[in-house]
């Protein structure tokens, strides 16, 4: 397996070629994360679908939610945006801490 770059080793106006995203752990750019709460999720699966970043991980045995990569979120909230359950959220985002 090859080692994953940081994305402050690329160089500046790097081009890359499609699909290799997984190579670079992108989650240190987060300002806020997300945060599942597996007691309330209903296993929809909304917020895999629609994760730009293939962050949310999921059991192929079960096909079950599990939580979240966070070496490759951005932090981005659509996640939590598209979550249907009402009226609490089963994820949330909070303030990173660093």
């Amino acid at each position: 397996m090859a080692k994953l770059m940081g994305w402050k080793e690329l160089k500046k106006g790097d081009v890359l070629e499609a699909g290799t995203a997984r190579n670079f752990e992108t989650g240190d750019w987060r300002s806020k994360r997300p945060i599942w709460h597996p007691e309330i999720c209903i296993q929809c699966l909304f917020c895999w679908i629609h994760c730009p970043d293939s962050s949310v991980t999921v059991d192929k045995a079960t096909s079950k939610m599990t939580g979240f990569d966070y070496k490759h979120c951005k932090g981005c909230g659509i996640c939590a945006q598209v979550c249907p359950v009402k009226p609490n959220k089963a994820i949330t985002m909070e303030a990173e801490k660093k």
